[in-house]
């Protein structure tokens, strides 16, 4: 037996985080796991957090962790689901995404300028009026 009643131990290290698997005894003969979680904080220190959990009651914990990580794969798969979806819909009602460049004052194939009102001059653009002078005139 190792320090402390360590029977096994193993190390999962991430970017910021390790979690530590250890398989310990406690002085009455008791077999648990313990899951330590050390995240580091400002460079120097460590933030740590463990859980023990008995051998008696590992079953059950193993199916608590199993269904929430089936509940973590269907949510997932759901989650891509909705967002092709959400895509194709969109694919659908403004084309495959595509962007079409083309020049200043330069006129697509199959579109005619049409007079919409609107006076396009640069950077600004003149609402022009289609009233007629005699309409204009009997308002004021």
């Amino acid at each position: 037996m190792g320090i402390r009643g360590e029977l096994y131990t193993t190390q999962v290290m991430l970017d910021n985080r390790s979690y530590f698997f250890n398989v310990k005894e406690n002085r009455t003969g008791d077999v648990f796991l313990q899951v330590v979680e050390s995240k580091s904080r400002d460079g120097a220190d460590f933030d740590r957090h463990q859980i023990a959990v008995f051998a008696d009651d590992m079953q059950k914990f193993l199916q608590g962790l199993n269904q929430s990580l089936s509940f973590i794969e269907k949510d997932r798969k759901a989650r891509q689901k909705a967002k092709a979806e959400k895509k194709a819909l969109k694919e659908e009602k403004y084309g495959t995404g595509k962007k079409i460049y083309r020049k200043k004052g330069e006129v697509p194939e199959g579109a005619e300028k049409k007079d919409d009102g609107i006076k396009r001059t640069g950077r600004v653009i003149h609402v022009v009026s289609k009233r007629s002078d005699q309409d204009s005139d009997t308002t004021l």
